[in-house]
């Protein structure tokens, strides 16, 4: 099975190939540590006071929690008084930001309740009442989740090679729901949340309020009277998200084995829909997962236009599937967005690879039956397929384009077809593919149907994904007579290994010609491999494509 796997890994997948494959480093790594506190010296006044609590509460640790709760709730309160009467004292704004902290954390790991009742922390002045702010939601309940300070946090891995960070006051903080969520699925959510919220405390005499604000919504928040930045961490939630979840596990065998994670096939947010943001639909490649787009999210979250005016989510589909049956899953899927949120603004679509191949498929029109005509040589009324199947052909044959998306951005996409598909590598990877039990039927009614041409790609039954991305394939020669729809702006970006010999590139699997696309508003070449939707600079076009989204 291992050496099935590192064949696998050649055939056309995002950053496959021989000199392309990651090496042994996860995705992403997630250790905890004890945060480290830096205090001023000779300092005076408040600032005396609130380092004197913050040491103070550092030596009790763990021991007496409460007490140690009670000392950082007091260097809050100085801290934030600090602020009141001074709003740019740094060293204030780190003092209250690390109290905060050890607050939130104290709370979770003493498995203290203020989400559902008050509660008392004594100090030597007499003590705070402790209560949480609840938000508009009850499936946000605070007392359905874990918190832990984006500060007990180090980040590393692959995909996780730098941290986004906006200064401001509040504890960034990593929130994990308890349980599994309910209904997630229609609400086109994570099964489980896994978000970054910033935590702030507010004083009025000896009450204190804590409230969870969300980093992506809103860029302030206001405290004593007074506007200041809201401190995030853009990237710990999503260190922690992919640690937690690890999605190589899945990345091969939904390749090998598609029908088995059928239930995987689905558009999910990455964030809570939000009805005045534009959504960014992005669509991995080929033996890959959501988190192959980690590296890019980061990045364009830590802009401030992009981060105000966009939300991302994601289609994850099993890669084994020929294409244009996990872009009929797609369209079933809009279909189901439009009708629980009724988006009121155009999407722009970001795919990978292969994902960019199922994006080219929603800006098309296949004129009714014309594609089917050109597949089957008839009508559909004339071809004498099962119930079943035909209702399975005309999903994938007879579509329109998709009038919610706006905006289109291709990155080191086959459109035309790999060469690697059509070789030794490709035809073996493509025999390690088992179709679901239905594509067989399918695959064996069909065979006795279709006449290949000269120069086809010859397959005893129905194509699955690698079979899909050659050159000759009878589907990917036939949907490329077809024009993408007039009126939707698309931008095409691939890589060249660095070589800068394009227009006869190659990113190492996919060739330039494959990738070019005429009447494309704007082309960028990389000095990348496969994985060009990693690469700085076309992170740097995606940014800049956005923002001419919006103007």
């Amino acid at each position: 099975m291992k050496r099935s796997h590192t064949i696998c890994r050649l055939i056309l997948s995002a950053g496959i190939s021989l000199l392309t494959l990651p090496g042994c480093t996860n995705y992403s790594e997630v250790k905890v540590r004890k945060p480290v506190y830096r205090p001023s010296t000779g300092m005076i006044g408040e600032f005396a006071n609130a380092q004197r609590h913050i040491m103070s509460s550092m030596k009790v640790g763990t021991s007496r929690p409460l007490a140690a709760l009670g000392g950082y709730l007091e260097a809050a309160e100085f801290s934030s008084r600090q602020l009141a009467s001074n709003p740019g004292d740094e060293q204030a704004r780190l003092d209250y930001n690390f109290a905060t902290s050890r607050i939130i954390s104290i709370i979770q790991k003493a498995k203290f309740d203020p989400w559902n009742k008050p509660l008392h922390v004594p100090t030597d002045n007499g003590g705070f009442t402790l209560t949480n702010r609840p938000g508009p939601n009850p499936r946000h309940h605070s007392a359905l989740f874990d918190f832990t300070p984006a500060d007990e946090f180090d980040i590393g891995g692959s995909y996780i090679t730098k941290r986004s960070l906006r200064p401001g006051i509040g504890a960034p903080t990593v929130v994990v729901g308890k349980a599994r969520r309910e209904g997630a699925r229609e609400d086109f959510a994570m099964d489980r949340v896994y978000y970054g919220v910033t935590t702030v405390v507010r004083f009025k005499g000896r009450n204190c309020e804590i409230s969870f604000e969300d980093p992506l919504a809103v860029e302030t928040t206001v405290m004593n009277g007074k506007t200041y930045p809201l401190a995030a961490d853009f990237t710990v939630p999503l260190a922690v998200l992919l640690a937690s979840n690890d999605p190589r596990k899945l990345e091969i065998m939904r390749v090998l084995r598609p029908g088995n994670y059928a239930e995987t096939a689905r558009i999910t947010a990455l964030q809570p829909y939000d009805p005045n943001k534009t959504v960014v639909l992005v669509i991995h490649g080929l033996m890959d997962s959501p988190a192959t787009w980690t590296p890019m999210i980061n990045t364009l979250r830590g802009n401030v236009e992009i981060r105000r005016n966009y939300q991302f989510w994601f289609y994850s589909y099993p890669s084994g599937y020929p294409y244009p049956y996990s872009a009929s899953i797609l369209r079933d899927d809009l279909d189901a967005v439009e009708k629980r949120y009724s988006l009121r603004k155009p999407m722009v679509v970001l795919g990978h690879s292969m994902g960019g191949c199922i994006s080219r498929l929603l800006i098309t029109d296949t004129e009714g039956d014309k594609l089917w005509r050109k597949t089957f040589g008839k009508p559909p009324e004339q071809v004498k397929l099962s119930a079943e199947n035909k209702v399975l052909f005309e999903k994938a044959l007879i579509f329109k384009h998709r009038p919610e998306i706006g905006r289109v951005i291709f990155i080191a996409a086959p459109l035309k077809g790999s060469d690697l598909s059509n070789n030794w590598v490709g035809r073996l990877g493509s025999r390690l593919v088992h179709a679901p039990t239905t594509f067989l039927k399918a695959g064996a009614e069909v065979a006795q149907l279709i006449t290949f041409q000269p120069g086809d790609l010859r397959i005893k039954g129905l194509p699955n994904s690698v079979d899909t991305l050659s050159p000759t394939n009878r589907f990917v020669k036939t949907i490329n007579t077809f024009p993408i729809t007039p009126g939707v702006p698309y931008h095409t970006i691939m890589g060249d290994r660095g070589k800068g010999n394009a227009p006869k590139s190659s990113d190492g699997v996919v060739p330039y010609w494959s990738s070019h696309m005429d009447g494309a508003e704007s082309e960028l070449v990389v000095p990348s491999g496969h994985s060009a939707h990693q690469n700085p600079q076309a992170i740097d076009e995606v940014a800049r494509i956005l923002e001419l989204n919006l103007r």
